[in-house]
């Protein structure tokens, strides 16, 4: 098999608008503008596009694997199914502490094994820390969006999954 790049994305803050609360209905879950053209060009580019997230509300009871499994139905129709794979973590430390929760890395870990992928030419874009954390511990790049933190909270960090795509693309 061929070794692979890829983007891994976080979901909530870099796919969908961030709420603060769980995102977990169909109403609720609002993909954010230019992500379909921004996946486009990451695909255009020879890059794998695997979403990893954590979903703690299942753990908690707030929601049903379900819930989530119909959003990612109505992101994956609203991007032209260019996602080549959804990982997520049901796990929340205070109900069931797993490994594939972020900021650990096996959500990772599994998709680098099984689409044969070279972390040193991947990245991870993600809104929260805890999502680079992830990244770095198996060796992929990343790239902090939004603005939950301030400026220069991070060395590689822009506004929105657009300007992540246009910095990963320019081979900076």
């Amino acid at each position: 098999m061929q070794v692979q790049k890829c983007v891994f994305l976080d979901r909530d803050g870099v796919l969908n608008r961030e709420r603060g609360d769980y995102t977990y209905t169909l109403d609720d879950f609002e993909v954010l503008p230019r992500v379909p053209e921004a996946l486009k060009l990451l695909k255009e580019n020879g890059y794998l596009l695997i979403v990893v997230t954590n979903q703690a509300g299942i753990a908690k009871g707030l929601y049903q694997a379900a819930d989530v499994l119909a959003c990612h139905q109505k992101l994956q129709d609203s991007c032209a199914s260019l996602i080549d794979a959804i990982y997520f973590a049901p796990n929340h430390p205070s109900f069931s502490a797993s490994l594939s929760r972020k900021p650990d890395s096996l959500m990772l870990e599994r998709a680098i094994a099984k689409y044969n992928i070279d972390p040193a030419t991947s990245w991870m874009i993600g809104d929260s820390l805890r999502d680079l954390e992830a990244a770095d511990k198996v060796g992929v790049k990343g790239v902090l969006v939004g603005n939950k933190y301030a400026s220069a909270t991070h060395k590689l960090q822009v506004q929105d999954l657009w300007e992540a795509v246009q910095f990963i693309l320019a081979g900076v």
